[in-house]
């Protein structure tokens, strides 16, 4: 594909992500050091964990001993790289997505949304309580925000907390909940106020109090998942778990928010990269009607096209980042990003399927996890229809 004599990258995973940069020795380090647990871990395991339909909770002790797990939590608390930016944990999203493994990333991860909040608001008897133990890999936290009758439309959320005295009484349903199965606390976010943005708080609440329910969401999904459904009837909780401010937690929902699209956007792009680097190595071998695949003009111009759709949405990802690391928030661009980001992806795996033909569906490759994953990330972090929305907004239109 390169002309002759050009000096290009190598084009594979590695060589099809274009430098930047935003990338120093110190993130050259940090993806070797989580390309190593991936391909300790979580390589030899993932088709029986398919299979099983879950992995073992020791994972969590395992990431934890590989010096993984804390990324970006103050050393105090058992957290490390206290100073990673925002290309740490987009290259831990793009080492664990190489593998299509987007249900063992999303059980690790949960801890990067549903900690911070607790840390930076809670009280801080929940230090040692809460934050110590999950950041030991010992216990777990996911976050409830969704629900049955709300998706992506976080205003109009219906679970209701009411404060009795020294408690809340906290009622109602949640589901998506990624980790809510080994889950120990639910940070949950709870009406309690008026309708709208402004009557939104957070509460860490025990996933073993009386009147919780879970059950596992079944249906069109990941693999090995512990994503739950959660039911609340009046379930008591301590006052002293309110996590900020009364009626302000939607100012916190729109943080992790932020934090959690960027991770949604690596993982697709570091998908989209493995679909075209597999399209790439396919045509290069198989011959059909006397020359190799990628000889055939309508094959060698469908690459050019995967290329470019992942380098734009690079550039566009670069760019965010430095903003953001810059102090800017620029809601409207991220939102974009994603979408390019999502569709980016679908169009790689659609591709790339078609261009292995039959060999795609025998097992063997990636792309049968990854085309089977792709179409939750244009959904979780805000459907495609809400992100435009919320961009046209932010662009005044």
């Amino acid at each position: 594909m390169a002309a002759a004599g050009a000096s290009q990258p190598g084009l594979d995973f590695d060589g099809l992500r274009p430098p930047t940069p935003g990338l120093t020795e110190t993130h050259g380090s940090w993806r070797n050091t989580v390309r190593a647990f991936v391909n300790a871990e979580i390589a030899p395991n993932i088709d029986a964990w398919d299979a099983a339909g879950t992995f073992p909770d020791a994972i969590y002790e395992r990431a934890v001993a590989a010096g993984i797990f804390g990324m970006g939590f103050p050393a105090s608390l058992g957290g490390v790289i206290e100073d990673a930016d925002l290309y740490h944990r987009i290259i831990f999203a793009e080492e664990l997505h190489r593998l299509g493994s987007g249900v063992v990333f999303a059980d690790l991860a949960t801890h990067w949304i549903g900690l911070p909040p607790v840390i930076g608001f809670g009280a801080s008897q929940l230090h040692d309580a809460v934050v110590r133990p999950v950041l030991a890999g010992q216990q777990r936290i996911a976050f409830a925000v969704t629900e049955p009758s709300g998706g992506s439309d976080v205003s109009r959320l219906m679970t209701s907390a009411e404060r009795h005295g020294d408690h809340w009484l906290v009622n109602g349903e949640k589901t998506l909940i990624s980790g809510g199965l080994r889950a120990d606390y639910v940070l949950t976010a709870v009406r309690t106020g008026g309708a709208g943005m402004g009557g939104i708080s957070l509460l860490l609440i025990d996933a073993a109090s009386p009147g919780l329910t879970r059950a596992p969401v079944t249906g069109l999904g990941w693999y090995n998942s512990s994503i739950a459904s959660m039911s609340l009837r009046d379930v008591s909780v301590p006052a002293d778990r309110l996590i900020g401010v009364e009626n302000k937690g939607f100012s916190a929902l729109t943080r992790q928010f932020n934090i959690e699209r960027f991770s949604g956007i690596a993982a697709t792009l570091a998908m989209s990269r493995v679909c075209l680097a597999e399209a790439i190595r396919f045509a290069a071998q198989r011959e059909t009607f006397g020359k190799r695949l990628a000889e055939h003009q309508v094959i060698r111009h469908k690459l050019v096209d995967m290329v470019r759709e992942v380098h734009a949405a690079y550039g566009y990802l670069d760019q965010c980042v430095w903003r953001f690391e810059n102090g800017d928030v620029p809601i409207a661009d991220l939102c974009m990003l994603k979408v390019h980001a999502t569709t980016t992806l679908e169009s790689c795996a659609r591709e790339a399927l078609h261009i292995l033909g039959g060999s795609a569906y025998t097992g063997s490759h990636r792309l049968e996890r990854i085309y089977r994953e792709a179409r939750i990330f244009a959904v979780g972090g805000g459907t495609e229809e809400v992100l435009r929305d919320l961009a046209a907004r932010q662009l005044g239109l």
